[in-house]
């Protein structure tokens, strides 16, 4: 894990900017705002470990110089080992109670394999790249599986003594005249060790890594829609499986087309002539230009159903164009088109506002 990427941040962060990023991302993935999801909890804990580890200036410090964790190892044993009275160790060479605690409950961190974080990506569509589909290649910044180790977080080396228990695969503890004896961490108790911690990753398995993936829109996605895409998320800590890339899509809006299910809805103007008479319009739809007849008499707001003019979707069929006509006055009328109209007025005289008396 390097916790300068799990929070984001550069490794010159300032100690406010670690405690900025931590509340940041601790509002958004801790268990109570996110509960019985697992993978919001796993995130909260890396983030925390994460933040741990940098806000303390000593462990900041040995991260920064010496880098993380040891080699896989096997279960950890604690146990109490009886009592000396011929020493006693105070300060910082004593077991405190909360470390006694610690290590009974839970013993040494498990190096088994991890599955990776998933990571999250918005992408901006154009309204036609949303309809039809789109691959887009995008740049991103994750922890990668190391290369030098295959992501199993150490390396193959000759068989020697434990530096870490000096042979004796444990490691004992005092507090007090009481002896505490825990398997060794680096060892998994057998006193030898025939691997070491990879310099590269720092026994994590992973690093931190920029480059490009390309991914594929789906045909037919809605402005707020997610799809994943499998593998493409972080590597997972000690050679586990990646997280997943979850892409979030954001559609931009259309000059003219609005969108309502897998059918498009247009509103297309109409002159007052071809309303009255009837005639064959150009309607846009997403392939061009397509031509619509309307009948005489045809009324401003009237919708006409274009079939298969629509969204194409992932099962093959399309929805459809729902066209609604509205009238377009001319600007500006001449002398002889108002006669005509004054004309006209004189031959219908009916009040198309009648309905609306009481």
């Amino acid at each position: 894990m390097d916790c300068y990427v799990v929070l984001g941040l550069r490794r010159e962060a300032t100690v406010d900017e670690i405690k900025r990023a931590y509340r940041r991302l601790a509002r958004r993935y801790h268990p109570g705002i996110n509960p019985g999801d697992r993978e919001a909890a796993e995130r909260f804990q890396l983030v925390s470990e994460a933040y741990e580890t940098l806000v303390d200036p000593e462990r900041r410090r040995r991260y920064d110089t010496q880098g993380g964790a040891a080699p896989p190892q096997a279960e950890s044993r604690f146990a109490f080992a009886g009592f000396d009275f011929s020493a006693s160790a105070d300060g910082t060479a004593a077991y405190s109670f909360g470390e006694l605690f610690a290590d009974a409950l839970h013993g040494s961190r498990s190096r088994e394999p991890e599955r990776g974080a998933d990571l999250y990506l918005e992408v901006a569509l154009a309204f036609e790249e949303a309809a039809r589909g789109a691959r887009r290649t995008v740049r991103l910044s994750r922890l990668e599986s190391c290369a030098p180790c295959g992501g199993r977080g150490f390396l193959a080396g000759p068989d020697v003594a434990c530096a870490t228990c000096e042979g004796r695969g444990e490691i004992r503890g005092v507090r007090g005249h009481m002896v505490f004896a825990r398997t060794c961490p680096s060892c998994g108790g057998a006193g030898r060790v025939r691997h070491h911690a990879c310099g590269a990753c720092g026994g994590e398995g992973v690093g931190a890594h920029t480059g490009t993936v390309t991914i594929d829109v789906p045909v037919g996605i809605a402005d707020g829609a997610q799809f994943s895409v499998a593998r493409e998320g972080h590597a997972g800590r000690y050679g586990g499986q990646p997280g997943d890339l979850r892409v979030a899509v954001r559609v931009l809006p259309h000059r003219y087309f609005r969108r309502d299910g897998d059918d498009l809805l247009v509103e297309v103007p109409v002159a007052v002539y071809e309303a009255a008479l009837g005639a064959r319009i150009d309607v846009p739809t997403l392939e061009g230009v397509a031509w619509l007849r309307i009948p005489p008499g045809t009324q401003s707001g009237r919708t006409f159903r274009m079939r298969e003019h629509g969204l194409p979707t992932r099962g093959g069929r399309r929805g459809d164009l729902l066209v609604t006509v509205r009238l377009a006055l001319p600007d500006v009328l001449d002398e002889r088109s108002k006669a005509l109209m004054h004309e006209f007025a004189e031959r219908n005289p009916g009040n198309v506002r009648a309905g609306l008396h009481t």
